[in-house]
C-alpha cells in the first residue's frame, strides 16, 4: 500500500495514525492541486484531497477511513472495536462538530490563510472559534480530568482525531493552558513519537512560514 500526503492538517494525521501502527506503507509526498496534477489524482479521489491510502486496484480516502483500514491490517485496537468502539465514534463524531472544529476554523484564519495567501485574519471568525473553542474544551476538561485518555487506557483514533489541529498550535495560538486536563492529556501526546514528528526520515517539503506581521 502507498499513502499519500501532505503537511496538512488531516494528511499529518494519517501518516501519524501510520507510523504509530508501524504500518506496512510506502509513503509519497503529493500535491493534488498543484498545476497540472490534478488528472493525475482525481481517479483516486475525486475531491482532489489528501490524505488517499492506495493499494492494487483501489484507493481509500478521508482520513477516518484511513485510519481505520490501517488499523484493521495491523491488527490493533487502535481503532476500538467490540464494545468500546461507540464510545470512540461519540468522541470522534463530538470532536468534529465541537472542538475540533472550533480549533479549525482558528487555525485556518491564523494559519492556513497566511501561509497560503488566501487574505487577511478575519476576526469575527477567530472570535467565534475562540468562543466555540472555549464551550467543547471546558467539557472536554471535565472528561480528561477523570481519565487518562478518551477510551480506556490506552490511546486511540478518537485522541490523535480530537487533536488533529493542536500539532499546528504554533501559528493558531489557541489557550490551552487555560485547561489543565486538555493541557496534560496533549503533553502525553506529544511524548508519542510518530505523534510528535510524523515525518520523521520522510520527504516531505515544509509548510510555507506564517507571516509573523500578520497578527489579530
Amino acid at each position: 500500500m502507498k499513502l499519500l500526503f501532505s503537511r496538512n492538517p488531516n494528511p499529518r494525521l494519517a501518516v501519524a495514525v501510520a507510523r504509530y501502527l508501524k504500518a506496512d506503507v510506502a509513503f509519497e509526498f503529493a500535491s493534488p492541486m498543484a498545476p497540472g496534477q490534478s488528472e493525475r489524482y482525481r481517479a483516486l479521489n475525486p475531491n482532489l484531497t489528501l490524505p488517499i491510502l492506495v493499494g492494487p486496484g483501489w484507493s481509500l480516502w478521508e482520513a477516518d477511513a484511513v485510519a481505520c483500514r490501517l488499523s484493521r491490517e495491523a491488527r490493533s485496537d487502535f481503532w476500538r472495536s467490540g464494545d468500546d468502539e461507540p464510545e470512540m465514534i461519540r468522541w470522534i463524531s463530538w470532536g468534529k462538530e465541537n472542538f475540533t472544529r472550533a480549533c479549525d476554523m482558528v487555525h485556518f484564519e491564523r494559519g492556513t490563510k497566511q501561509r497560503w495567501g488566501l487574505g487577511p485574519i478575519d476576526r469575527a471568525l477567530v472570535e467565534e472559534g475562540l468562543r466555540l473553542f472555549h464551550t467543547a474544551a471546558a467539557i472536554l476538561d471535565v472528561v480528561l480530568s477523570e481519565r487518562e485518555w478518551l477510551v480506556g487506557n490506552s490511546v486511540s483514533y478518537a485522541d490523535f482525531r480530537m487533536a488533529t489541529f493542536l500539532a499546528f498550535n504554533d501559528v493558531a495560538r489557541l489557550p490551552l493552558e487555560q485547561y489543565p486536563s486538555v493541557s496534560r492529556w496533549y503533553l502525553g501526546l506529544e511524548s508519542i513519537d510518530a505523534w510528535r514528528d510524523p515525518f520523521l526520515g520522510l520527504d516531505a517539503p515544509p509548510l510555507p512560514s506564517v507571516n509573523s506581521e500578520a497578527t489579530d
